[in-house]
């Protein structure tokens, strides 16, 4: 063996040891300890200038381990703060809602008859009873595809200069953009969009603190984005999990919470391809020569490489078969393959470094915990459903109805660890799957919203009874199957996995004196069952207006038209503009600022449909919170 090679194995198993046990050698008469099956070294084989080199390089990478410590710790910090947030919210809206809940018993036999004459304005025709106020566009080539109309201005109440800027600022925040041209990519709101750019600026942060950008340090950069990929693992899985503590801790479920999920995963994958490459650099061109060992064909087929590189290709094919143009096309292999492919990655990154293994562990736990034990154990229910197509032969109903159990968990068991069996809250979403389809799709779960009224309280002490349906829209894949079966039985059985979903938007709601729900289309399924929980659980001095747009006639047989008139009944103002293939989208602009000038006190707006009605819906309420609305929005976007 030469010389160079003694020299070079010297420097490798300095370097290895080193990083295997995070720490770095005291003293240069000290290396020699750090090694059990090696003669002690009574002379430093490199020059000092080399092994000045070494010790600076080591202690980068070793510096990078001890600073991400703290990372999770500022991670559970901001999520320590938004989970005061949401308690002061909480105990704001109670507040609010203890107010209007004492402020009205029952409505006096002059209240009955006025809301009577309401009822007969708001009739339930296509009209409704704002089509006064309502102007609707006239048809064109693709009315799917078009624009609503801008919104009507409206004088601006008088406020004081703080409460300005504070207005201002809201409205900014609530304000989406338009999509990116070309790519036509949906942007979401201001304020989304500041956090997810704080949450990339701290991670950008973790990744140059204290790295020197010399080129011959560049393996230090490069290992930084591996270790950047490996913390936030936990966090990607835990975004990713059905059942969660952050819904309890923020008021959010998992589906809005999606967003983030995305924008952690691709952070990853990009830190994933910084390391990737990064490496391949060092190895190929900055790596001084005296440092390499081998050829280069025998560092990319070791072992650490290999485990690496499988990591690496599973990621990024979780990346691009996540992205919304392959889901919408490929759904079923989006569902299947990200199963197969997590298990892999997460056995690739265990096997490629052990500093990986805890941040493996985690993640796996929150995996196997979510998947195994809470989806398919303890939330998992198996039903014969009635299948009803409805008039537009691409839309169908899937219902079933049971007896709820008497004997119910306590705690925070009541709604994370139950089934459907034991009942369901307005807005809640279940995951179906159906084996006699085949074997593909009895591995496959799909989510739909609830469409039906969460059931109601017993008081008698006898067993209250459920009755759900899912209101299934047709697309390709799954539902198309789906539907095929219904045009020749009138029954399935099928598997549900549920309920998920956040009370919040409902909470807002009750806290509010007024309550408006716009839906598109199959968007109906997310506020009817808040609406009727609004005016049949929840009495109180509080409007309810539901607009709903559609797209053909065909599709109001989506709601019965007794359920309509029960809302009716109960006072709310249902609003069911002419379709959209005959007339045009709505200008719900118009709507949202004359309900807003005509409207006392805070006004919750929920909002479900397609983005380009999401989004002018939100900036409508932008507008009015800027010209002074007290204004609270959600916005319960579907589709996956």
């Amino acid at each position: 063996m030469s010389v160079n090679q003694v020299d070079t194995d010297w420097v490798l198993n300095i370097f290895r040891e080193s990083l295997r046990t995070s720490r770095l050698p005291p003293g240069l008469d000290e290396v020699s300890v750090l090694f059990k099956d090696t003669p002690p070294v009574r002379k430093i084989p490199i020059d000092p200038e080399r092994l000045e080199y070494l010790r600076d390089l080591i202690a980068y990478i070793l510096d990078g381990r001890t600073i991400i410590y703290t990372y999770n710790i500022v991670l559970l910090i901001v999520l320590l703060i938004f989970t005061l947030l949401h308690i002061n919210e909480r105990i704001r809206e109670k507040s609010k809602w203890r107010k209007l809940e004492q402020g009205s018993t029952r409505k006096t036999a002059d209240d009955s008859e006025a809301a009577n004459e309401a009822e007969s304005s708001s009739s339930s025709t296509l009209q409704g009873s704002l089509s006064s106020q309502i102007t609707l566009k006239a048809v064109e080539t693709d009315v799917e595809r078009q624009p609503l109309l801008g919104s009507r201005r409206r004088q601006s109440p008088s406020v004081g200069w703080g409460n300005h800027v504070v207005k201002r600022l809201q409205s900014l925040l609530m304000y989406q953009p338009r999509p990116i041209p070309l790519i036509n990519r949906t942007l979401p709101s201001n304020g989304t969009s500041l956090f997810v750019l704080a949450f990339l600026g701290l991670n950008a942060f973790y990744h140059f603190y204290q790295v020197p950008l010399d080129p011959k340090y560049f393996f230090a950069f490069a290992d930084r984005a591996g270790i950047i990929f490996i913390v936030n693992l936990p966090l990607l899985y835990l975004l990713a999990a059905k059942n969660q503590p952050l819904r309890f801790l923020t008021g959010h479920s998992y589906e809005a919470l999606n967003i983030y999920h995305r924008r952690v995963g691709e952070l990853m994958c990009f830190e994933a391809i910084v390391h990737f490459f990064g490496m391949l650099l060092w190895r190929l061109v900055l790596e001084p020569p005296w440092l390499r060992s081998g050829s280069f064909y025998a560092y990319i087929t070791h072992p650490l490489c290999l485990w690496g590189i499988g990591a690496w290709v599973s990621y990024e094919l979780l990346y691009f078969t996540s992205l919304g143009s392959f889901r919408q096309r490929w759904y079923e292999l989006f569902l299947a393959s990200h199963v197969v492919l997590q298990v892999a990655a997460l056995a690739f990154v265990y096997m490629h470094f052990f500093t990986s293994r805890p941040y493996v562990l985690a993640s796996l736990a929150i995996f196997l915990l979510d998947r195994l034990v809470w989806r398919l154990w303890m939330k998992s229910a198996n039903f014969t459903a009635d299948l009803t197509v409805l008039d537009d032969d691409q839309t169908f109903l899937l219902s079933m109805d049971w007896d709820i159990p008497t004997s119910k968990a306590r705690g925070w068991l009541s709604s994370l660890g139950q089934s459907i069996r034991h009942g369901w809250r307005p807005a809640d979403h279940v995951f179906i799957s159906v084996p006699v389809l085949g074997r593909s799709h009895s591995l496959q779960a799909h989510p739909f919203t609830i469409a039906s009224a969460a059931p109601a309280t017993d008081t008698t002490g006898s067993p209250s009874h459920a009755w759900l349906s899912l209101l299934v829209r047709v697309q390709s894949g799954f539902t198309s199957d789906l539907l095929n079966h219904a045009r020749l039985n009138s029954r399935v059985a099928v598997r549900l996995d549920g309920p998920y979903g956040s009370q919040d938007p409902l909470n807002m709601l009750r806290s509010c004196e007024n309550a408006v729900l716009v839906a598109g289309g199959s968007g109906i399924a997310v506020v009817f069952p808040m609406a009727w929980d609004l005016v049949t659980s929840h009495c109180g001095k509080r409007q309810v207006h539901l607009i709903w747009v559609i797209h053909s006639r065909a599709q109001r047989s989506w709601v019965p038209e007794e359920r309509i008139a029960e809302l009716l009944k109960f006072g709310v103002h249902v609003t069911i503009p002419e379709p959209t293939i005959e007339a045009g989208r709505p200008d719900i602009p118009g709507y949202v600022a004359d309900l807003t000038a005509a409207s006392e006190g805070r006004i919750g707006f929920v909002v479900s449909g397609p983005d380009g009605l999401n989004r002018t819906a939100r900036n409508a309420c932008a507008d009015a919170v800027r010209l002074g609305a007290d204004i609270q929005l959600r916005v319960e976007k579907f589709g996956w």
